[in-house]
């Protein structure tokens, strides 16, 4: 067998190995959401929540989720209940899965609850718009560098989404960017919710963007 058809066999071997992967991995994900949905039946705690920005001071993330709130006499962060502080709460309670469908992230506070959620065993998938990706302050080439999956559109258009989906149970979206800019001068909003009805339609558009996204299936327009 010449060089040419062994290097072909390899490659069609790798890819269906990695297909087989990936169908596992979605089978893993339906489990969880499954396992997420009847734990939310269960204790049957509705979420209807909004929060607005600007803040007037950045959250203190080490004061809201240390293992030991912050005593620092000067800290120049807020040790005050605010929008972001709330956003912090919401991230840091998953357990299972977290999908981020965001257009732009280069808060490196945001990203710092992200990276703890992966090393803690979380599955977490990134979506972001492809023109974001290399701008100043990206912190998406540092989820790659932790293992996070990432996956971005190839379109002249944006990919323009704000939302995140929490353990497949617990929205969270809204106008707000994953910026400094959004959480001390943009007027923004953000919804959380765990209405069954409203997060299941925004799984199914994460999944099918996530299929949609993946290299092999993208064709620029």
């Amino acid at each position: 067998m010449g060089p040419l058809i062994k290097g072909s066999a390899a490659t069609i071997a790798v890819l269906f190995l990695s297909e087989i992967i990936y169908k596992l991995y979605l089978h893993w994900v339906s489990k969880q959401c499954k396992s997420s949905h009847n734990e939310r039946e269960k204790k049957r705690d509705e979420i209807m929540e909004v929060f607005f920005f600007p803040d007037k001071t950045i959250a203190c993330k080490t004061h809201f989720l240390g293992e030991t709130p912050c005593f620092k006499d000067k800290c120049k962060y807020s040790h005050e209940k605010t929008s972001l502080s709330e956003l912090y709460r919401h991230l840091s309670s998953c357990r299972r899965t977290m999908d981020v469908c965001v257009f732009v992230l280069t808060c490196a506070d945001l990203a710092d609850i992200i990276v703890t959620m992966h090393r803690r065993g979380v599955v977490v998938r990134i979506i972001t718009d492809d023109e974001q990706v290399n701008i100043s302050g990206s912190q998406i080439w540092r989820f790659r560098k932790e293992g996070i999956m990432v996956r971005t559109d190839n379109s002249s258009y944006n990919m323009h989404h704000k939302f995140v989906v929490v353990d497949c149970q617990l929205l969270i979206n809204g106008s707000f960017n994953w910026t400094r800019q959004a959480i001390t001068g943009n007027q923004e909003n953000v919804f959380v919710t765990n209405n069954s009805k409203i997060t299941k339609s925004f799984l199914e558009e994460f999944e099918k963007l996530w299929e949609q996204f993946d290299p092999k299936n993208q064709h620029r327009t």
